[in-house]
């Protein structure tokens, strides 16, 4: 998929920190999304919210069931308000918000041999057990693809093995990653493998 250009980088990121707003301020969903452009396109996305250098929220969706412009405005709310590792963000950390955003190319089988770190996030898939994690979550954690593989069957409530298993469905994709900030990694950043 073509890159975004800075521009609609800078639109989609000022989206999702509206809709932070209005969700934490007002308790309410963004009324007026934009709907045109990019904010038409059907894509997965991750929304991933640091508050300082602490990791306070990160939702998304990996089949896009909606425009762009719905899940950014869907996900950064939930992930301000309702990802159930945090405390929600609060009104007076508003001005400290910075916004990440992941958009996903469709994942496809991947074996383990394919996997680049820091190029790959990973889908493990099993019967209703699902995990996955983002590329920036090997790179932040040195893991090899042996270890990225057993997080992300950690991250489906499977065994850490579980991706040596002929029934364990296992898809890779990429992502085009930005954020309205200088990367916020710290020891906190653990919390996207749980």
């Amino acid at each position: 998929m073509p890159s975004l250009s800075e521009g609609e980088r800078q639109d989609l990121l000022h989206l999702a920190l509206q809709a932070v707003t209005e969700a934490v301020s007002r308790g309410q969903i963004l009324a007026d999304i934009p709907s045109g452009g990019i904010f038409s396109q059907r894509r997965g996305v991750f929304v991933t919210l640091h508050v300082g250098k602490r990791l306070r929220g990160c939702i998304g969706v990996v089949e896009p069931e909606e425009p762009l412009g719905d899940s950014v405005a869907r996900c950064a709310a939930s992930a301000a308000l309702q990802d159930s590792r945090f405390p929600a963000v609060r009104s007076d950390e508003l001005s400290d918000v910075q916004v990440e955003i992941s958009l996903l190319s469709p994942p496809l089988p991947i074996r383990l041999e394919e996997i680049e770190i820091g190029r790959h996030g990973l889908l493990i898939s099993r019967g209703r057990q699902r995990g996955l994690l983002l590329p920036q979550v090997a790179v932040g954690h040195h893991l090899s693809a042996e270890q990225f593989l057993a997080e992300t069957c950690r991250k489906a409530q499977l065994p850490p093995d579980a991706w040596r298993d002929a029934d364990t469905n296992i898809c890779g994709f990429t992502c085009e990653i930005f954020s309205d900030g200088p990367p916020a990694i710290d020891s906190s950043e653990e919390e996207k493998m749980r």
